[in-house]
């Protein structure tokens, strides 16, 4: 099945969890990672239930805090 990660197409096998996902792109701190499933947020708790599908669109975004030097 092939799947849509990063804006890379991506070859996957079926019954694929967006948790799974995390594992096997080695993903580091996923408990930092915002997950977009076609385009929309999930939830963080839902990551382990719910099941990729044929041309899902997957972004991992990380959001990172900044400042201003004076």
């Amino acid at each position: 099945m092939q799947i849509t990660v990063a804006g890379e197409k991506t070859e996957v096998k079926e019954g694929l969890t967006v948790g799974e996902l995390l594992e096997i792109k080695q993903v580091e701190t996923p408990e930092y990672v915002t997950v977009s499933l076609n385009d929309d947020f999930l939830e963080r708790e839902k990551r382990d239930a719910v099941v990729l599908k044929e041309g899902d669109v997957v972004e991992f975004i990380y959001f990172m805090g900044g400042g201003a030097c004076l």
